[in-house]
C-alpha cells in the first residue's frame, strides 16, 4: 500500500463558490482557492451559517480535511 495520498479531483471547483458541511454540523460557504492531497480547503469569502438564520462573515479561512463531510458546487461548473 502505498504512503502517499491521492489528489482529490477538485481542479474543476477552483475559485467557484461551494458549500461546505463539515462534522459537529458545521457548514461553511467560500470561494474555494486551493486543496491538498489530504483535502484540507482553503476557501475565501467565507460564511459560517451557525443557525438558519445566521450567518457570519469570516473571511479567508482554511478547513481541515478529515472534518469535511459534504462538499458541493454552487456555481456552475
Amino acid at each position: 500500500m502505498s504512503s502517499k495520498a491521492a489528489t482529490p479531483e477538485l481542479k474543476k471547483y477552483m475559485d467557484k463558490r461551494v458549500f461546505v458541511q463539515l462534522n459537529g454540523a458545521r457548514k461553511v460557504t467560500g470561494v474555494l482557492r486551493g486543496f491538498d492531497p489530504f483535502m484540507n480547503l482553503v476557501l475565501d469569502e467565507a460564511v459560517e451559517e451557525t443557525k438558519p438564520s445566521e450567518k457570519t462573515p469570516i473571511g479567508m479561512v482554511v478547513l481541515r480535511g478529515n472534518s469535511v463531510v459534504v462538499l458541493e458546487a454552487l456555481d456552475k461548473i
